[in-house]
């Protein structure tokens, strides 16, 4: 699996922003990354370095159109943590 195929988008919340402070980044990734694949993804994509990765499966939520009823998609999250020493990673482009 290619780097671009792992990371698919950043998570842009209150949450995540306030982590940004402490190196901490937040991307959905692809369903059957690893923790190794993510790793290895964000230095190559950032050019950074990776200290920890921690990952959550996120399951589907239950919604309705009327009388039908379905889920959303599933997804996978991962919380990225960099060295000290590493750069930050823009995130939005600064003029």
């Amino acid at each position: 699996m290619e780097a671009r195929e792992v990371i698919l988008r950043p998570v842009i919340t209150e949450a995540s922003m306030a982590d940004l402070d402490d190196k901490r980044y937040t991307f959905d990734v692809n369903t059957q990354a690893t923790k190794f694949q993510i790793r290895d993804a964000v230095e190559e994509i950032f050019d950074v370095k990776v200290a920890n990765v921690n990952v959550m499966n996120l399951k589907g939520k239950k919604k309705r159109m009327g009388r039908y009823e379905g889920y959303t998609k599933k997804r996978r999250k991962a919380i990225v943590t960099l060295t000290p020493e590493s750069q930050e990673i823009k995130i939005f482009e600064e003029e």
